[in-house]
């Protein structure tokens, strides 16, 4: 956790800015790489009718760690992805609750 999923954005893309994304993520969250999850969806988007491409959206699962290391996060993400030539994108951060989540049957924590 952090797990990034993203659509809309090409798997390759996301391979080339991975390391670098990563590395910066790491340090504002100040936990290691090996912490987070990068994900491509592979989705059919279709308006009108007619198959079009899908709006880039990355969806953000962590633990909550405050307004100024989601706004870091965000920006982070941001300029990564909009560096492969992509002119708009969402970004959405969803929070888990650490006693929601479990690791191997137990939960997280315990």
């Amino acid at each position: 956790m952090p797990q990034l999923i993203f659509r809309g954005i090409p798997a390759e893309g996301i391979r080339a800015i991975s390391i670098p994304l990563v590395e910066e993520m790491a340090a504002i969250c100040k936990c290691g790489t090996d912490n987070f999850t990068l994900e491509c969806l592979h989705v059919t988007a279709i308006f009108d009718g007619k198959y079009t491409d899908s709006y880039p959206f990355i969806d953000v699962w962590w633990f909550e760690r405050g307004d100024e290391v989601r706004d870091n996060m965000a920006e982070a993400i941001d300029r990564h992805v909009r560096s492969l030539g992509i002119p708009d994108l969402e970004i959405s951060f969803r929070v888990g609750r650490e006693d929601n989540f479990y690791m191997n049957g137990r939960r997280y924590g315990s």
